[in-house]
């Protein structure tokens, strides 16, 4: 098991909703910029939203309004609420955290329609 685990990808109808989980074991993330990334099928990795260790946040533009990115402290992990999926969300989602390069080894979030 590596630095970071991510868990709560499944497969979902369209409008549906999940919920990712970042669980760092060895870590401490609570101060760290943490990321999520999620790459398509043929699709080159792209960056979804970010966490800054002063809680800064960001979304890319085609997550703004659907997904939040939270942090935990207590229990070390960074989740991913998304909303209203969209088949185009299909992806395996990654997290990262960007002190270290740390890389999870991903979960993948299938948007049925």
């Amino acid at each position: 098991q590596g630095p970071l685990v991510e868990s709560g990808g499944g497969s979902v109808e369209a409008g549906g909703s999940l919920r990712l989980s970042c669980a760092a074991s060895s870590r401490d993330i609570r101060l760290r910029t943490t990321e999520w990334y999620r790459q398509a099928p043929g699709k080159q990795r792209e960056l979804v939203a970010a966490i800054g260790g002063d809680g800064t946040l960001n979304y890319a533009d085609s997550a703004k309004g659907r997904f939040t990115i939270s942090r935990d402290s207590a229990k070390n992990t960074v989740s991913l609420q998304m909303n209203n999926l969209k088949p185009e969300d299909t992806a395996v989602y990654y997290c990262h955290v960007v002190l270290g390069d740390f890389w999870g080894k991903g979960t993948l979030v299938t948007v049925s329609s």
